[in-house]
């Protein structure tokens, strides 16, 4: 009787480990990124900081220069729909 009481107890136990490392998973997603040319940028991209402040004013949230020809790029989080 102790043995299949112990036995009881141990899958009992093993079973609340299962469930409490499954339910302390999180699972982290980053967002998608929107990248659009900005439409106020005039001339050749040359500073990020001076690409993200146009950005700015544009309702994005940050700004890169990129590419070849060295054009100003905006940056959002995509919305989910």
């Amino acid at each position: 009787m102790a043995l299949q009481f112990l036995s009881i107890r141990t899958i009992f136990l093993f079973l609340l480990v299962l469930v409490a490392t499954e339910m302390g998973s999180i699972m982290v997603v980053e967002a998608r990124k929107c990248l659009s040319q900005s439409h106020s940028f005039k001339g050749l991209c040359l500073s990020d900081q001076n690409c993200a402040t146009v950005c700015l004013t544009e309702g994005f949230t940050d700004g890169r220069c990129r590419g070849f020809r060295q054009r100003c790029f905006c940056s959002k989080p995509c919305l989910k729909v």
